[in-house]
């Protein structure tokens, strides 16, 4: 199984409670509907720290072989197009178990 899991900051000119909402709301409705995406979830940041991204996304992917198949994904393709318009800075690791 690979885990996979991406940090992101908002832009600053942007409302995040806003743009998190729908994040959320895209992100989510992926799940069942990608072959080989087994989970995903997407969660906000309360700490405040400077260290700290807005928004983090985990997922369970089948295997590694199934990753291409998400990222290629159209259904992915149309929700990381949004979150690239309201954010400034992304971390990602892939990892398996």
């Amino acid at each position: 199984m690979v885990k996979h899991i991406v940090f992101w900051k908002i832009k600053e000119d942007l409302d995040l409670d806003g743009v998190y909402a729908e994040m959320k709301i895209r992100v989510e409705a992926m799940n069942g509907e990608i072959p080989g995406l087994l989970k995903v979830e997407l969660g906000r940041d309360f700490s405040a720290s400077e260290a700290a991204y807005d928004v983090a996304l985990y997922a369970e992917i089948e295997s590694r072989e199934a990753l291409p198949t998400y990222q290629d994904h159209p259904k992915h393709l149309h929700v990381k197009e949004f979150i690239g318009a309201v954010t400034c800075q992304r971390c990602v690791v892939d990892y398996e178990t």
